[in-house]
């Protein structure tokens, strides 16, 4: 027995023969890759996500800024936030596009290019805020439960999810897709939403509840849309090259117009359109383009495919 106790067995884990084996499924795993070399740095979740709380403080100061920030300090407050936070995006950026070029040490294209996105980004925060503005309205004029704006700015699963796909999508226009992607998956992570940085999303967007919300990478939705909980805006089918391997980045998700309504467990695939106005009912299955101003229900989608022949 020993001083704790436990009887006197020896701990041996193993660890040099474990660290062996992992160097070698390492060097393996980038022979694979044809990366011979010590690849780059990858951009950092952790620093993302400190980098996207403090982007929320500054678009957003009274509600989540310091709490005893007062009118005289808020530009300050604001301003020298903002400025750190663009210093580490760049770095962020910079990582990516080294990442890609696969240079090691000093860079200068992509030092160059990531002080380009990082600047334009920063341009366009006064556009994002007020896409946000719009959204936080959007919410707390069609959820009869939402008591103020502000309760839907602090609370809502939904506007943090349309947050982080705001400013991730602008990154992804910019040329940062894998910083970009990054945001989404801590969007997908926090709040069970999971919005390709691609897609494409108007003004007066509302998510509510949001769990399992799935909305694909060319997905184009309209101003004024309001989505339920488990709604997917996917994929019908991927189409492959002659040697079956996927193709990447074709048109392959929905378009929703404006003004339309999906409710909770709705499936809506392909490059279809759903017109102005429509309403799509709880757990449709849909795979077809329905015109503006339609209500599809379970029993409307099972009498068109019995109408076919098929859905027996």
């Amino acid at each position: 027995m020993n001083a704790a106790g436990y009887p006197s067995i020896k701990q041996d884990w193993g660890v040099d023969e474990l660290v062996t084996k992992l160097r070698q499924l390492r060097v393996q795993s980038l022979e694979t890759r044809h990366r011979l070399d010590r690849p780059p740095k990858l951009p950092s979740r952790k620093e993302l996500q400190n980098i996207l709380d403090g982007l929320g403080a500054v678009l957003f100061p009274n509600r989540l800024g310091l709490p005893d920030l007062n009118d005289e300090g808020i530009d300050y407050f604001v301003g020298h936030t903002l400025d750190t936070l663009l210093r580490e995006l760049y770095k962020q950026i910079r990582r990516e596009l080294q990442f890609i070029s696969g240079q090691q040490g000093i860079d200068p294209a992509a030092h160059e290019q990531a002080t380009l996105i990082t600047r334009e980004f920063a341009a366009r925060l006064p556009e994002i805020r007020a896409l946000l503005d719009s959204d936080i309205q959007a919410a707390y004029e069609g959820d009869p439960a939402a008591r103020s704006s502000d309760e839907v700015l602090v609370c809502y699963p939904g506007i943090t999810a349309i947050t982080y796909h705001r400013l991730a999508h602008v990154l992804h226009q910019l040329g940062a897709p894998l910083v970009a992607r990054i945001i989404s998956e801590l969007a997908h992570s926090a709040t069970a939403i999971d919005i390709h940085p691609g897609a494409q999303i108007g003004e007066s967007f509302f998510i509510d509840h949001g769990t399992g919300v799935v909305i694909g990478e060319t997905a184009v939705i309209g101003r004024h849309v309001r989505l339920y909980q488990a709604v997917t805006l996917g994929a019908k089918r991927f189409q492959k090259d002659e040697d079956g391997i996927l193709v990447k980045g074709n048109a392959r998700h929905p378009i929703v117009e404006d003004d339309v309504v999906i409710y909770a467990g709705a499936t809506v695939l392909g490059r279809i359109t759903i017109g102005r106005g429509s309403t799509i009912g709880g757990n449709v299955w849909l795979t077809y383009s329905v015109p503006p101003g339609s209500n599809i229900t379970q029993a409307h989608v099972r009498s068109e495919l019995f109408n076919d022949g098929a859905g027996i």
